[in-house]
């Protein structure tokens, strides 16, 4: 892990960046009196996993608040993916659209999951 030096070569760092890329568009296709309900609920869980993980990168010199972080950006991860499924319920005419992010998130979700445990386990302050 000491060969990263910056947030941006972290694995769940990218594919969460290229998630909320990939996401936005599609949240503007919702109706207009649900793009800032839901719409921004989800615009904002789904920016929420992403930028915890910066956050969080830039506090790993404590430990305890990478992991912190790191569990703030998993949470978001998980209530992305509930508005995910009530969109999918709400529109079934998006639910093509938008059902494959479930499983993008949940792969994703796995993969900060196996982050924490591994800082958990591994990480100490020559990690910086």
């Amino acid at each position: 892990m000491s060969e990263k030096k910056s947030y941006k070569d972290l694995e769940i760092y990218s594919i969460s960046l290229a998630l909320y890329f990939d996401l936005h568009p599609l949240i503007l296709q919702l109706p207009k009196y649900e793009l800032y309900k839901l719409g921004s609920q989800m615009r904002r869980s789904s920016d929420s996993v992403v930028s915890n993980i910066v956050e969080g990168y830039g506090r790993r010199r404590y430990k305890a608040d990478f992991i912190r972080f790191l569990v703030f950006s998993h949470s978001s991860c998980l209530e992305t993916i509930n508005h995910i499924h009530k969109i999918c319920v709400l529109y079934s005419d998006l639910e093509p659209k938008f059902k494959p992010y479930v499983l993008k998130y949940e792969l994703l979700g796995g993969k900060i999951f196996n982050f924490i445990k591994y800082v958990e386990q591994n990480w100490n302050n020559t990690n910086t």
